[in-house]
């Protein structure tokens, strides 16, 4: 009896399982950029990509097909896993178009790591002499496991940047806010993970809509006085230790410094707009874009008081529609004209002219005196330290300008400007507050000059206030106040100033000024991206409802 024969089982043929090929130098190249922090490697994702790779497939136009497709789907797991912000940012890349030629090729020269091209360089030659001996696809597949392990209790040994996971919040206060306090602090003894920092982040924004500044009518013996505001981009803490200037006299002869003051924002619009709208708790970025209350815009404000408001600038307001941003979403008035007769010596990223501040604050100054009104309030913005200015040359070229001498020359002005309100005689009161730092080292998640993801180095800013005429005895030195701080600790302090409710026979009592000022945790944010603190450490969520990771130091 004959048996039927068995047809033999198919047996898939050695192309079909001819590993990942050229893609293990992409894993590889991922391995050393997380190795250097300058990535954050989603494990998951880069393993089912590694896997649909990898998958068996016997005709020859369906991998064909495969690796035409894998290399969108490359692309965008490679951004998934980089610091880039997110896509809805990528109009804003046609404000390069207005940048000088001088500037972007600056911006090229930064973005060469020279470190990181040797690596590279060496990675390359390490692929073409081992790929013939070494079965590299099981490098890359038992990397991705290893590093699948790091997130698993007990493993150790990556940058944060590769195995951190979320972590949550911090405490909340401000005015009429101990109850706030409670719930937050309550809120710490959840569960360390993503939700709850998200979780945390909108509550800390729920709690800052609750809060403002009441304003109240002066005091029958509280004199007038004007308040300035002196607005000045790309100067933070970090700017001025790497300049040398953290001892400039400008900071010793202000009567009260913030030590903690946190901008919010990394970008000129969004900062100038939180410090308009400074009667009212901290807004998200996208609530910055609404229309908000008439009891938050600080100069509003100030206009029901009795201030007249006035608006200068040393740039003519232009680039990115700054000017109109400040006067649609703070209620400005236009600003005074100040410049038709100055002569600049700088000249902005976008060949724009830049005045020199001593010169315009000089003429505003002029302009005031003149005015007939008990109360004036200032808004002054400066970009005489903005990335990319040059210095005009008398033959009419430009050369680069370092921070430095720009950062000094900007100090020495307003010194010499608060010496001319000394010598006039009338009561002012100037608050320094700058938008933002200029980032002038970068780090591992942006180059120097790039301010997309609003660190610590960007938006802790030197904020200091001084008091001119005000019945306040002189200080050899500032006080100053510790505790985290931003643009509702301002408007809070004007309003106690002009209430007078610090005014004694005495003088002025500066426990009663400053105690109890509002404070805020450090919450930053740019489109698409946070950065908060928690119990001493910094975390940053790069793309909306992404994960939370510890900044790389």
């Amino acid at each position: 009896m004959m048996r039927a024969e068995v047809p033999p089982v198919p047996v898939p043929s050695p192309a079909a399982w001819a590993g990942l090929g050229a893609w293990n130098l992409y894993f590889l190249l991922k391995f050393l950029l997380l190795w250097q922090g300058l990535l954050n490697l989603h494990v998951l994702p880069n393993l089912l990509f590694a896997g649909v790779l990898l998958l068996p497939l016997q005709r020859t136009w369906l991998r064909r097909l495969r690796q035409w497709l894998a290399l969108p789907a490359g692309v965008a797991l490679f951004y998934y896993d980089s610091w880039l912000s997110s896509l809805d940012r990528l109009p804003e890349l046609a404000l390069l178009l207005e940048f000088t030629p001088e500037y972007l090729l600056e911006l090229a020269g930064r973005l060469l790591n020279w470190n990181l091209i040797g690596l590279l360089v060496l990675l390359l030659v390490a692929y073409r002499l081992l790929a013939p001996w070494v079965r590299l696809s099981s490098v890359s597949l038992v990397g991705l496991l290893w590093l699948g392990l790091q997130s698993l209790p007990g493993f150790q040994g990556l940058p944060p940047a590769a195995n951190a996971k979320v972590m949550a919040s911090a405490p909340s206060a401000g005015i009429e806010g101990r109850a706030a306090n409670a719930k937050v602090a309550s809120a710490d003894a959840g569960p360390v993970d993503s939700r709850t920092l998200n979780d945390y982040l909108q509550q800390f924004y729920r709690e800052e809509a609750t809060r403002q500044t009441r304003f109240a009518p002066a005091a029958a013996q509280a004199a007038p006085f004007d308040l300035l505001l002196l607005n000045i981009c790309s100067l933070a803490w970090d700017d001025l230790q790497d300049a040398g200037l953290s001892e400039h006299p400008l900071l010793r002869q202000m009567d009260v410094v913030f030590d903690n003051f946190n901008s919010a924002s990394a970008y000129s619009g969004p900062s100038v707009i939180r410090l308009l709208r400074a009667s009212c708790g901290q807004s998200s970025h996208a609530g910055l874009y609404q229309p908000p209350g008439e009891q938050c815009l600080l100069f509003e404000n100030l206009k029901a008081l009795g201030f007249s408001g006035e608006m200068a600038l040393n740039h003519n307001g232009r680039f990115d529609g700054f000017l109109q941003e400040v006067q649609a979403e703070g209620r400005m008035p236009a600003p005074t004209p100040l410049t038709a007769r100055l002569r600049h010596k700088l000249v902005g990223f976008d060949g724009s002219p830049i005045w020199r501040d001593r010169e315009v604050l000089g003429g505003w100054w002029q302009h005031r005196q003149a005015l007939d009104s008990p109360r004036v309030a200032l808004f002054y913005n400066s970009i005489s330290l903005h990335d990319g200015n040059r210095l005009v040359l008398d033959d009419g070229r430009t050369q680069r300008a370092d921070y430095r001498s720009r950062a000094q020359m900007l100090l020495d002005d307003l010194s010499a400007f608060i010496g001319e309100l000394q010598r006039s005689g009338r009561r002012v009161v100037l608050v320094l507050v700058p938008e933002h730092g200029a980032a002038l080292h970068g780090d591992h998640m942006q180059i120097a000059g790039m301010r997309e993801i609003p660190s610590p180095a960007i938006t802790h800013v030197p904020v200091g206030i001084k008091l001119i005429g005000m019945s306040a005895q002189p200080r050899s030195e500032p006080l100053h106040v510790s505790e985290p701080s931003s643009y509702l600790a301002l408007s809070e302090l004007v309003a106690r100033l002009h209430e007078g409710r610090a005014n004694t026979p005495e003088g002025l009592d500066w426990t009663a000024l400053l105690g109890g000022l509002p404070q805020t945790p450090r919450v930053a944010e740019n489109s698409g991206t946070v950065v908060l603190d928690y119990q001493g450490t910094t975390y940053v969520r790069i793309k909306e409802q992404g994960e939370w990771l510890p900044y790389p130091n």
